[in-house]
């Protein structure tokens, strides 16, 4: 995968969701799939995967038909790193404690998650 994540958009993540759940599709697949779950008229849906392929976080691949296939050239769990790395330095100028107080005493946050993420910091400490 790449080593330099290209900023994606939170449209263009839609698209992501959809090849890193499937693996590749095509520009009418993931159409139509978008179309259930997106007011999105295709042309739209066609330039967020224009924009992810010139940003080469997906590649076109050829096919014998017209089609082009596309694969995500980015993974979903570098990206997801990557992502919550850069929101708790936004957010919370990259504390952790912070975050985690900030979710707790907004309420954010179930018994029940307290308890898993108190058994995973044990785990880990």
């Amino acid at each position: 995968m790449n080593t330099k994540i290209p900023q994606i958009s939170e449209a263009e993540l839609e698209v992501m969701k959809i090849l890193w759940e499937v693996g590749q599709a095509t520009s009418s697949q993931i159409i139509d799939r978008l179309s259930e779950t997106t007011e999105w008229k295709p042309k739209t849906i066609q330039t967020l995967i224009s924009r992810l392929a010139a940003k080469g976080a997906i590649k076109a691949e050829s096919t014998n038909s017209k089609a082009f296939l596309y694969l995500p050239l980015v993974g979903e769990e570098e990206f997801k790193a990557l992502a919550s790395k850069s929101f708790l330095q936004k957010v919370f100028d990259g504390s952790l404690n912070l975050m985690v107080a900030s979710f707790i005493k907004e309420e954010k946050i179930s018994k029940e998650e307290i308890q898993s993420l108190k058994k995973l910091l044990d785990e880990e400490g």
